[in-house]
């Protein structure tokens, strides 16, 4: 018996470790990102390692809920799990992006902000009990996820953005992650229309974008996303 709740105890864990094996793997691909990988480029293989993070980030915490498994291990390895899938992943992917245009050119690496000012995001949020309902700054999967929409949009381009261009993103989005501006989250206490309105408008908005646009649209959903944590008074 002991070993069945030790197995289930670990289950959560498990789950987080593959969310950081994602991440781990998105960062290799990214470094690949103009070769083939059969139909796919390497920083399309990276797109899909990182939303299989996402995906095993939202498992985790529903299987530690559901098997009343929580922990403070467990907490802490979500925490360094989320860094590298949606900190030094989606960083890779922007360096690795920036290289092609400009190579072996030194501000580059202000990519790495990207994943500097997510595990300072982390940080704050592990030490804050207010951020149960709504967050202070982006959240940093919200950052991966914008990045894996721009990337595509620029990868798609004729002519991609000018490597000033992308790095004004780079310093925008970083420092949203740390600002003190309240945003929602799509936790829902309820499912009333009058108190998750802009819950429902964001989900709504989010298939629109992805349906319309293809990846692109999840950088359309973040950056909306933003505009309505900030024209609205989002309480703790």
């Amino acid at each position: 018996m002991k070993f069945l709740q030790l197995i289930k105890n670990n289950i959560p864990n498990a789950i987080t470790c593959l969310n950081l094996l994602s991440g781990a793997l998105a960062c290799i691909y990214a470094f690949h990102s103009a070769e083939f990988f059969g139909t796919l480029t390497g920083y399309e293989v990276a797109f899909i390692f990182i939303g299989a993070a996402a995906v095993f980030d939202f498992c985790d915490g529903f299987a530690a809920r559901l098997l009343h498994a929580t922990s403070p291990i467990g907490k802490e390895l979500d925490s360094l799990s989320d860094s590298i899938s949606f900190g030094l992943a989606p960083a890779m992917l922007v360096y690795s992006m920036l290289e092609v245009s400009c190579p072996n050119c030194p501000v580059n690496f202000l990519a790495l902000l990207i994943a500097v000012f997510g595990a300072l995001r982390l940080a704050r949020f592990n030490t804050d009990t207010t951020q149960t309902t709504t967050f202070v700054g982006m959240p940093i999967p919200a950052n991966a996820i914008f990045w894996i929409g721009f990337c595509a949009w620029n990868y798609g381009l004729a002519s991609p953005l000018p490597q000033w261009a992308v790095l004004i993103f780079v310093v925008v989005l970083s420092l949203l992650m740390v600002c003190p501006k309240r945003m929602f989250s799509l936790k829902f206490k309820n499912y009333s229309l009058k108190d998750n309105a802009f819950r429902y408008l964001l989900i709504v908005a989010t298939i629109v974008f992805v349906l319309t646009l293809g990846l692109t649209g999840f950088a359309c959903a973040i950056l909306f996303y933003v505009i309505l944590s900030f024209v609205t008074k989002v309480k703790a």
